[in-house]
């Protein structure tokens, strides 16, 4: 649910204790106020862990039937992943979680004292007062499902990450040991390459098998085999420049680095079968798939993003979660930039260009909007504000197909052009 600062103003009532927690590895702060900035007891230090939860459930429930406060919210910045565990047991307590942003705290952290210094004092004080004002953003920890799949999409982008990695650790042994292996093979990670490099490392070994001993073992793993790219292969290695000196552990590194490919690969197809079993569970998240352009992948990690769509009223929330809401700089009678103001999740923003580049080459709706946007009289865009109002329209798309739970409709997508284009004639 989102609120106006005005509704979260109102929120924060004479019952209302407002604790602003600074969050550390092994050791949180917190500080306890009422809705006018009063402090109400002494600063707690409490540690990361159960014990230390304890004495701050027991420190909270000690102020609050000292000044009589009914309930609490508790504000942090969203410090990398050590407020995880935390916000789950105040949350499990029943108490209201608020998220402020660190920029925020940033610039507010002086006003008290006139210096931009930062400590455990000063930080939950600015905290708090920032909750009490208003300037926070709800907490929302997906549960079920929506935890499960945002866990898996984060598991997958980290395996990824480690296949780009090793990728390139073996493109450098090849640039040292065998450089015109990619004259040859394009891509070191198709079947023919992959299998060379386990059988044949290096040059030496290449020339010594021969083209006929390459193409049988070309064969344990593909039905044809081109002899004549292996007589090509044997060419390009008689002449070989790569380095010749400490073959033995050269090979030896080759050989783990392909075994750890190989098995980061296998748990990364094992993680996007269960993305795709957990992607089927989510209400209408199967007609997402019904968009050309979009596929699993993507599907699951937008939905891992949004979290329950239920929880928003409007499309333009989902936009502005993404970081897409555009922002101008403008005074008097300069008009500044118009930009996107990048404050939202990166995972959502990022994903959603990803698909619209690969929508505009795959769909054609999408594709014509695009031309539209880029060829009209009127205020042409260019492509990156034409990407960005795309991302948009694929928003509130979405938007419709998880509410509402229909499949996608490209003949309603035109014709809602053809309107648009009708009314702004």
């Amino acid at each position: 649910m989102k609120h106006t600062q005005n509704e979260k103003i109102m929120q924060i009532k004479v019952e209302t204790l407002v604790v602003g927690i600074d969050i550390g590895k092994s050791a949180h702060y917190a500080r306890a106020f009422d809705y006018r900035g009063v402090e109400l007891g002494k600063l707690l230090r409490f540690a990361n862990s159960a014990q230390g939860y304890a004495a701050l459930d027991d420190w909270m429930r000690r102020i609050q039937q000292k000044s009589e406060k009914t309930e609490a919210i508790v504000g942090f910045e969203p410090t990398g992943h050590y407020w995880f565990t935390l916000g789950d047991h105040l949350q499990a307590e029943g108490h209201r979680l608020a998220i402020v942003n660190p920029y925020h705290v940033k610039c507010t952290r002086e006003l008290d004292d006139n210096s931009p210094t930062k400590n455990d004092r000063k930080d939950p004080k600015t905290i708090a007062m920032l909750v009490k004002d208003g300037r926070f953003r709800d907490v929302y920890i997906p549960e079920d499902v929506y935890q499960e799949l945002r866990e898996a999409v984060w598991e997958r982008e980290r395996l990824q990450e480690q296949l780009g990695s090793l990728s390139n650790q073996v493109i450098r042994w090849l640039d040292i040991h065998f450089p015109e292996f990619s004259v040859v093979f394009k891509d070191w990670r198709g079947k023919a390459a992959i299998r060379t490099l386990k059988d044949f490392s290096t040059p030496a070994a290449v020339v010594a098998a021969g083209a006929d001993g390459i193409v049988r073992a070309w064969k344990k793993d593909m039905k044809k085999a081109s002899l004549k790219k292996a007589e090509r292969i044997v060419g390009v290695a008689a002449e070989s420049i790569g380095r010749k000196s400490g073959s033995n552990a050269a090979v030896a590194s080759l050989r783990n680095l392909l075994t750890q490919y190989e098995m980061v690969q296998r748990q990364a197809q094992e993680i996007e079968e269960l993305m795709q079993a957990l992607l089927l569970q989510v209400p209408n998240a199967g007609n997402l798939l019904t968009i050309k352009g979009i596929g699993m992948v993507t599907a699951a990690t937008i939905i891992s993003e949004i979290g329950d769509i239920g929880r928003f009223k409007d499309p333009r929330q989902i936009i502005k979660l993404a970081g897409l809401a555009l922002r101008e700089n403008s005074s008097g009678k300069h008009k500044g930039k118009t930009t996107i103001s990048k404050r939202g999740r990166r995972r959502l923003r990022e994903a959603l260009f990803r698909v619209m580049i690969a929508m505009l080459a795959n769909n054609r709706e999408f594709r014509s909007l695009h031309q539209r946007n880029l060829n009209r009289t009127e205020n042409p865009m260019n492509k990156m504000q034409s990407i960005v109002a795309l991302c948009g329209k694929l928003v509130r798309v979405l938007y419709a197909l998880l509410t509402k739970g229909v499949e996608y409709d490209s003949h309603k997508l035109i014709a809602d052009m053809g309107r648009s284009m009708m009314v702004a004639a």
